[in-house]
């Protein structure tokens, strides 16, 4: 494949996987849906979530080589992941306990903020709320892999406006120095905005994003986002080059901004915004996959399956002030006030 290109639709992936597709990426959407009622009805103190890139994200989960250990992929996401978490199999209470800070959220203790996940038996780095920082953390397990040998891989995945930070360079750097190559597929997720600030107003008007893989000698290409067949093929033709080669691999995933960047800006709906779901299910009705009454009696049922676990979730107690010193690298006695 040449650098930039850009891939399109040319085959059809089998019925049970597109099927598959489908339902995760609707399981996701009627999560963060069922996230931002939460927030609203006072049930969470922030949202931030993934509507627009579940077509990317569930592809990414259900190719990723999930498990503990070197022998295992290692994923740096960001907080728009939800969907790439289910496609690996997380159950979806988890996330609307971590919106409730309940004692039972398995990703933080009820000690971050929705979408910051944190799960040690998948290789799922702890997601922090700095941008792009985890660009710069990311050599450091794929370095641990090479050094291990075998083909499992390093993920990170930021957002278009963290690519201004200098953490994002610093993972270019130490992903492709010559001779010492990293095995890291770097994905920048970009739904042209940064928070409140568009897409062309901070960056060069000539150059896409994939472009910068061009300086740091490795491939890269740019991906339709919407579409999760065209996302499948180019992540397995992706994670295949880092599996085979040992080198790092850089993709721009073009998706939509459907709530906006987070509660911050009200998370209603964008319907300028292109509906990757939506176009989804009309491919699919188009191809005899399944029918509008179908689908629509499947949100349904989810929609109804979410409301009454956010409910069980709303009763489930708070953790105890004497937790806070759970799972932090620095000893209690040592921080603040002995």
């Amino acid at each position: 494949m040449t650098h930039g290109e850009t891939h399109g639709a040319n085959a059809e992936l089998p019925r049970e996987l597109l099927v598959r597709m489908h339902e995760l990426m609707l399981k996701g959407r009627v999560l963060e849906e069922r996230l931002i009622t939460m927030w609203r009805q006072g049930d969470g103190y922030f949202w931030i979530g993934g509507p627009g890139e579940e077509a990317f994200n569930v592809p990414l989960g259900l190719l990723v080589k999930k498990g503990s250990g070197l022998d295992h992929d290692y994923l740096h996401l960001h907080y728009r992941s939800s969907a790439t978490l289910l496609a690996m199999g997380a159950d979806p209470v988890d996330s609307m306990r971590q919106m409730k800070n309940t004692a039972r959220d398995p990703y933080s203790g009820g000690r971050n903020f929705v979408g910051h996940y944190s799960v040690r038996k998948w290789n799922v780095v702890p997601v922090s709320s700095p941008i792009e920082v985890q660009f710069s953390m990311a050599p450091g397990t794929a370095l641990a892999q090479k050094r291990h040998g075998g083909d499992a891989i390093t993920i990170v995945q930021g957002g278009d406006a963290g690519t201004a930070e200098a953490d994002f360079y610093a993972g270019l750097l130490w992903s492709s120095r010559k001779g010492n190559e990293l095995p890291v597929l770097l994905v920048v997720a970009n739904n042209q905005w940064g928070i409140s600030t568009a897409y062309d107003g901070q960056h060069p008007a000539t150059t896409r994003i994939a472009d910068l893989g061009r300086a740091f000698g490795m491939p890269s290409a740019v991906i339709d986002g919407n579409d999760p067949e065209t996302s499948y093929r180019a992540l397995t033709e992706a994670m295949g080059y880092v599996r085979r080669e040992r080198k790092p691999y850089l993709v721009e995933v073009m998706v939509s901004r459907l709530r906006g960047h987070s509660s911050a800006t009200g998370a209603a709906f964008v319907k300028s915004e292109h509906d990757c779901l939506a176009l989804f299910e009309e491919k699919l009705i188009a191809r005899g996959y399944g029918t509008r009454e179908g689908f629509d009696a499947m949100r349904a049922q989810l929609t109804a399956e979410y409301l009454e676990a956010s409910k069980r979730v709303i009763a489930e107690p708070q953790p105890e002030p004497s937790s806070i010193w759970n799972h932090v690298f620095a000893d209690k006695n040592l921080v603040g006030g002995r």
